[in-house]
Parts: structure tokens; C-alpha cells; sequence
């Protein structure tokens, strides 16, 4: 991971994909740490692809290992909720 807050991952087929960084946290529950990132893809519906995987600071390469139970995905789903109501209510607030 760099300063500009994007990565590159390499798929199986050994093309590079760059992704930006949305956020990062450590959970004291799971004693995991957590990163939420996208590729800027969009989905049919027209929402951006949004990932989410456990990582490792400070880790020299970048090591991602899928999120394994539906109580971490409650975790990080709830977090996006948060962000994007914040989001919302900060854009009604300036309008």
C-alpha cells in the first residue's frame, strides 16, 4: 500500500488492478484488521463496487485474506451504512 491510498492486486490470470483505499479499521472484538476499497467499477444498478477484506499493517506486500463470517460482514456493512448516511446528510445540509 502506498501514500496515495491506493494498491495494486494481481488476479490468478496475473493482470494488475488498481484500487483506492476507503478506509481502514482494526476491530477489538475480531482482533482483525480490515480494509474497505474499490476499483471504481460499477455495478448494473450504477453503484460503485465497494470490497472489503481483513489485511495486515505493516506488511511490506499487500496479503488480503477474505472475510469469513457473517458477524464480520455485519460489521462492515453497518460501518457503510453509518458513512453513508453521514454522506446524505451532509449533501441535504449543503443543498
Amino acid at each position: 500500500m502506498d501514500e496515495k491510498n491506493q494498491f495494486k492486486l494481481k488476479d490468478e490470470y496475473g493482470n494488475e488492478t488498481i484500487y483506492d483505499i476507503l478506509f481502514t479499521f482494526d476491530n477489538e472484538e475480531t482482533k482483525k484488521s480490515y480494509i474497505v476499497y474499490t476499483d471504481n467499477s460499477v455495478d448494473e444498478s450504477g453503484n460503485v463496487q465497494v470490497y472489503a477484506s481483513v489485511y495486515y499493517p505493516g506488511e511490506e506486500i499487500t496479503k488480503l485474506d477474505p472475510i469469513e463470517t457473517d458477524k464480520e460482514w455485519k460489521i462492515i456493512e453497518e460501518i457503510l451504512k453509518t458513512i453513508q448516511e453521514e454522506v446524505e446528510r451532509q449533501t441535504s445540509e449543503t443543498e
